[in-house]
Order: structure tokens, then sequence, then C-alpha cells
């Protein structure tokens, strides 16, 4: 079975770290990327293709809802979690 890849989005690099460490805990979960803001995030979807973005409602830049926009205009299929 494959491995449920995320993309961590949070502007608090601890609040990252921390969500990494617990999430890569599971068998069946891997973090395969980070960002730091939404414009960073949605620069990352081009290139790692999550199957689940977990992210952040506040951030500088390009705040959750205006990103979640964006990623399901770019795939219906990604999964988000805010």
């Amino acid at each position: 079975m494959d491995k449920i890849k995320i993309l961590l989005v949070d502007d608090h690099s601890l609040v990252r770290q921390g969500l990494k460490q617990i999430i890569e805990l599971e068998q069946d979960i891997i973090v395969i990327g980070q960002a730091s803001n939404g414009e960073e995030a949605i620069e990352k979807l081009n290139q790692i293709k999550p199957h689940v973005v977990l992210l952040d409602i506040n951030m500088p830049k390009m705040n959750g809802i205006q990103t979640l926009r964006r990623i399901k205009d770019m795939d219906k299929t990604i999964k988000v979690i805010m």
C-alpha cells in the first residue's frame, strides 16, 4: 500500500516540525513537503503532488482560505485539512 503523502503549510516553523514528527510516527503517512505561506504552498503543489494538505488558516501573503481556493482550482482530488 502506498503511503499517504502530506504537505504541511504553516507560517510557524516550530509548528511544522512538531506536526511532522507526530505525523511520521504513523507507518502509512509521510510528510513530503513544507511551506511557510500560501504562495509557497501553491508552488510546491506543482512539484510534489501530495494526497493531503494540512493547511493553517492565518498566514501572511496568502491566507488559508485563499490558498484552499487555489488548491481546489488546481486539483480537486487533493484533500485539505484546515
